[in-house]
């Protein structure tokens, strides 16, 4: 089967990327462990991927905090930014993946429902930070994941028109829903156990996953 090359890919930064998930999932805990509560497996179901006003509202439910939405996550924010210092590993098939993409010239872009700091940041700890033509953060755009505003925006600064051609790599199905409803091809790969992505076109185990090489064309 031939498959033309893409006008773009598009990667998703935490848990798709880097193994940034482990370092929020680690604040995630702490936060739940000052006020005496078990961070379960369905309430990191619950928060993979979602935006800082989504992630906001479970706290507050799951911590039995909901007027104080605003002050959980920059308490959460606070603590994940501490916890990346401790540094960050690539996910496996991360480095090879952009290296043969850069080798070949095609336009690559990172966007992440993650403060920007955070991001950048994270790309600087695995020394990836020279390596994309765009970096975008959903806080930039009116609305985050799973909205297509991050993946739209993206696309008008790598100056490619938004479609099938473009392919978007995504671990959550807030960023799932996102790529699919900016019109983009995506390939889920799941990150954590138990999250299903349904909505892809196409699922991979990893970044390394036939199916990822063979929809790129490399």
């Amino acid at each position: 089967m031939n498959v033309s090359l893409p006008d773009a890919v598009v990667f998703d930064n935490d848990g798709l990327l880097l193994d940034t998930e482990s370092v929020w999932t680690r604040a995630e805990q702490d936060l739940f462990e000052r006020r005496g509560k078990e961070f379960t497996p369905a309430d990191k179901r619950e928060l993979v991927g979602t935006s800082a006003e989504i992630a906001g509202v479970v706290l507050g439910r799951r911590l039995e905090e909901p007027g104080r939405c605003d002050e959980l996550i920059e308490e959460l924010n606070a603590l994940v930014v501490a916890e990346l210092e401790h540094g960050v590993e690539t996910m496996i098939g991360a480095r090879e993946l952009l290296a043969r993409l850069r080798e070949r010239g095609t336009p690559i872009a990172l966007v992440s429902n993650s403060p920007l700091a955070f991001v950048r940041r994270s790309l600087e700890l695995a020394g990836f930070e020279d390596h994309f033509d765009v970096v975008l953060s959903a806080h930039e755009v009116a609305a985050p994941k799973p909205a297509p505003d991050p993946y739209l925006e993206a696309c008008r600064r790598l100056g490619v028109e938004p479609g099938p051609s473009v392919v978007a790599l995504e671990d959550s199905p807030a960023g799932v829903a996102a790529a699919r409803a900016a019109g983009l091809t995506v390939i889920g790969v799941p990150s954590v156990e138990g999250i299903a992505l349904e909505e892809a076109h196409h699922l991979a185990e990893s970044l390394l996953d036939e199916i990822i090489v063979s929809r790129l064309a490399l």
